[in-house]
């Protein structure tokens, strides 16, 4: 007897994230319906219009405005934009560049290097101790 497998589903909420998109900002019916896996899938190789749109023109949620302007989402935070934004309204504050902003950037762009300086380190030492084993094993043989 083989047992019949269930499809994976996930909330609209779930979909909305892996999709890019701002749920409420969405169809009532997406909002309303569980989808599945399979049906993730059919949306993201054949968008339906709303979904192109959406993407395009937004609303956006937080981490597509985020990445939209080159800051973090707590960058956004803290230069007080905390709603979804239109992509017009994204390249107006890119126009504007306010202190915020560029302040924003600069934050973003040290993180980014702090974290690629600690990525090149922690290779050099895996480097190092794979070098040491490979020695030690050499020596045994």
């Amino acid at each position: 007897m083989t047992s019949q497998k269930t499809p994976q589903t996930m909330k609209p909420a779930t979909a909305a994230k892996k999709l890019g998109v701002y749920l409420p900002a969405t169809p009532q019916e997406f909002q309303e319906t569980v989808i599945s896996r399979e049906e993730l899938n059919v949306l993201q190789a054949s968008p339906p219009e709303w979904l192109v749109e959406l993407r395009k023109n937004g609303p956006h949620p937080r981490p597509t405005v985020a990445a939209r302007l080159g800051v973090s989402i707590a960058g956004l935070a803290r230069g007080e934009v905390s709603e979804a934004l239109t992509t017009d309204e994204i390249n107006e504050i890119r126009d504007d560049e306010p202190d915020w902003l560029v302040r924003e950037r600069k934050v973003q762009l040290e993180v980014l290097a702090e974290e690629q300086r600690v990525r090149e380190r922690d290779a050099k030492l895996a480097a190092k101790v794979e070098r040491r084993a490979n020695n030690s094993a050499a020596g045994r043989s």
